[in-house]
């Protein structure tokens, strides 16, 4: 049984961003201070990545575990048709401690984190068609204990993939 009256939800839910989230500011100030400059939310392409590199033809994702359902275990194929003839990335989603289905309304959630993941696959698909490279980072890889460290190595794991990774036309961090 929900707590709140379905106003003082709403007025919840309305204050959740999509963009110019605490992780997606604190990506992108570690990847600044490393002396990568970048295009923030671009909706000229595919799901407004949060962070887009014209001259590495990559973007980036920064996704909250909850609401793009990284709890869920399952293994995932995304191709691409790459110069070298096609390439196929593999990934899975683990178990992760910040992402679980609500008690209440439990089916209206589980619907719509599905669809988000759906999308989500949908439109690193078309990014990597396009011939992009596509990175994810997930919340869960940047907070909790240690979260400067944290921060930093994801940082230096992007810059790893953009500079020097080419072949990988899918990561997620």
């Amino acid at each position: 049984m929900d707590t709140l009256t379905p106003q003082q939800r709403h007025t919840v839910m309305s204050h959740i961003r999509s963009n110019n989230t605490v992780p997606e500011l604190t990506v992108r100030s570690a990847l600044f201070r490393l002396g990568f400059r970048f295009r923030k939310n671009d909706r000229r392409y595919s799901g407004t990545p949060d962070i887009v590199f014209p001259h590495y033809h990559a973007v980036i994702f920064v996704n909250g575990c909850f609401f793009h359902g990284h709890a869920i275990k399952e293994q995932t194929s995304i191709t691409s048709t790459y110069s070298n003839g096609g390439l196929a990335a593999t990934y899975s989603r683990g178990h992760c401690k910040l992402s679980r289905l609500p008690k209440t309304n439990t089916e209206y959630w589980r619907n719509k984190i599905e669809r988000n993941k759906q999308r989500d696959k949908e439109d690193a698909q078309k990014l990597m068609n396009d011939l992009w490279r596509v990175g994810v980072v997930w919340e869960c890889s940047i907070t909790g204990k240690n979260r400067a460290q944290k921060i930093r190595n994801v940082a230096e794991e992007i810059s790893l993939w953009l500079e020097e990774e080419f072949d990988e036309p899918y990561k997620e961090f």
